[in-house]
């Protein structure tokens, strides 16, 4: 399964990281459409009504978690604008974001595995939410290898002098 998203995860973050605010969406709608064949492939619902009741739910759900993306690469935007001239203020704006929108996932998910799991069970609530929450990790590990650290500049100017 991880070999299988590789090659999805590197198209996602190379994009993402190219992105301006304008063409957010088209990425979005890419990795929707991309991220349900593989939700699909992955859940195997034995019987339609199930999985009638499971997308529609998963519709809803990709709504919310959309726009929960479209901010979280609106803060990486923040940072790296203003990754240079970086000061207690803005740092602290950007930490409490971060923070917020972590707290709105996490939030996200509670809500709808409380929806899932009386139309699906739990334990196909609980499949859901373990390759969501896999996804959204690898998405933000390979984000954050690609991000500096917060004084990489200043300690690359020294190591040229």
């Amino acid at each position: 399964m991880k070999k299988l998203l590789t090659p999805l995860f590197l198209f996602i973050i190379y994009s993402v990281s190219a992105q301006t605010t304008d063409d957010i969406h088209l990425v979005q709608a890419m990795y929707g459409k991309d991220k349900r064949d593989l939700m699909e492939s992955y859940m195997q619902f034995k019987d339609s009504a199930s999985a009638k009741a499971f997308w529609k739910l998963y519709d809803g759900y990709e709504l919310e978690r959309k726009k929960l993306g479209q901010d979280y690469i609106a803060i990486l935007q923040k940072y790296s604008d203003n990754f240079e001239k970086l000061d207690d203020a803005k740092a602290d704006a950007l930490v409490t974001r971060m923070a917020a929108n972590n707290q709105a996932y996490e939030n996200l998910y509670s809500t709808y595995y409380k929806k899932m799991k009386p139309v699906v069970g739990a334990l196909k609530a609980s499949q859901f939410f373990q390759l969501e929450s896999y996804l959204r990790s690898a998405v933000k590990i390979r984000v954050m290898d690609d991000i500096p650290f917060i004084g990489e500049i200043d300690r690359s100017k020294l190591n040229t002098k």
